[in-house]
């Protein structure tokens, strides 16, 4: 053992007087000393015929010493590294800088900004509210309660039961919290993130965003509703885009109606996007029910309001052509590059 520990007092002296000018040096350095077949490594395996009773003191020396050449080589490593940094003659002032890349936002963030852009023109505000909803918020409110069965076209994340928290299913549950504490008139707008239990393909996720709108003050007839929603089809797509409404059912607004606008992809001729219908179904909407605002102690009989509600997904797929909705979340960089000139 004594034989070692001379050894390992010669190995450094010479490794406290080595000096390297080059990285190819430094290199040469770390293969004799630290490399697999190296100098550290071979006394490691002299460990081996140490005695049991010292092997904790030898084990101590040869601890110290792999230290003691790892800050040896650090300090080799970063003086190269500093003289080659430092060395003008190594660095061609004339070659163009390192390229910046340019940063986009998100094509739903980006169409998101464009709806509440239009809706603000028309005088509405923009409400939020938490993702994590209770029961009362997100469907008994909303004329939804526990026995109703347009709850199973919902279904969704629960979190608890008794009391029932979920994440929710739609923005109404931010009207909701509006209508709890403004009294009218109310006109606001309620984008953010909803949850539902649905098998993820190219036309459905488990997680998707929402504008929803609600307007509620005297005298508000379905001919606001539509004329309203005729602005902003106009604003989002242009003034060539055909619109038409179909009679449909929502708990919470009566009487209903789902909006569709002419394919923007096939114009109208048929595609897989329109099922070859030419048309597209881009948002649910109606007067808001009486049972709704009697909820919140807004009287039925004086306040008439709308609502409206749209996927971000769904706009943003006929507005850049987008075939598949899981790209939205798959972060890959080749379909985030396409909207860098997106303002």
């Amino acid at each position: 053992m004594e034989q070692i520990l001379q050894q390992i007092d010669t190995h450094k002296e010479e490794i406290t007087a080595f000096s390297a000018q080059t990285p190819e040096q430094v290199e040469e350095f770390r293969i004799k000393y630290l490399g697999t077949k190296g100098l550290v490594k071979a006394i490691m395996g002299e460990m081996r015929n140490v005695p049991n009773e010292r092997k904790k003191e030898f084990g101590q020396v040869l601890n110290d010493f792999k230290l003691f050449v790892e800050e040896k080589y650090e300090s080799l490593r970063q003086s190269n590294t500093r003289e080659a940094k430092g060395t003008s003659a190594q660095i061609d002032w004339s070659l163009p800088g390192d390229p910046i890349t340019a940063g986009t936002r998100h094509p739903l963030n980006i169409v998101r900004n464009q709806i509440v852009s239009i809706f603000k023109r028309l005088g509405f505000a923009v409400a939020e509210g938490p993702e994590i909803e209770d029961d009362w918020h997100n469907f008994g409110a909303m004329n939804l309660p526990e026995d109703h069965p347009a709850r199973d076209m919902q279904d969704t994340f629960y979190i608890s039961q008794n009391p029932s928290w979920l994440l929710r299913t739609h923005t109404s549950s931010v009207q909701a919290r509006v209508m709890e504490t403004q009294k009218p008139p109310i006109r606001v707008i309620c984008p953010g993130r909803v949850y539902r239990n649905e098998t993820i393909s190219a036309r459905a996720h488990c997680f998707f965003h929402q504008v929803e709108g609600l307007y509620v003050d005297e005298n508000v007839s379905f001919a606001d509703l539509k004329q309203t929603l005729y602005f902003f089809v106009q604003e989002m797509f242009g003034n060539d885009v055909k619109v038409r409404f179909r009679p449909s059912y929502f708990p919470f607004t009566e009487p209903s109606a789902e909006m569709d606008i002419s394919c923007l992809i096939c114009k109208g001729k048929g595609c897989n996007i329109c099922k070859h219908t030419g048309w597209v179904e881009i948002l649910g909407s109606g007067m808001v029910h009486p049972n709704v605002l009697d909820n919140f102690g807004i009287d039925s009989n004086k306040y008439t309001g709308f609502a409206f509600g749209m996927g971000v997904e769904r706009i943003t797929q006929l507005k850049y052509q987008v075939n598949d909705l899981r790209l939205y979340s798959q972060n890959d960089v080749r379909f985030l590059k396409q909207f860098t000139g997106v303002v």
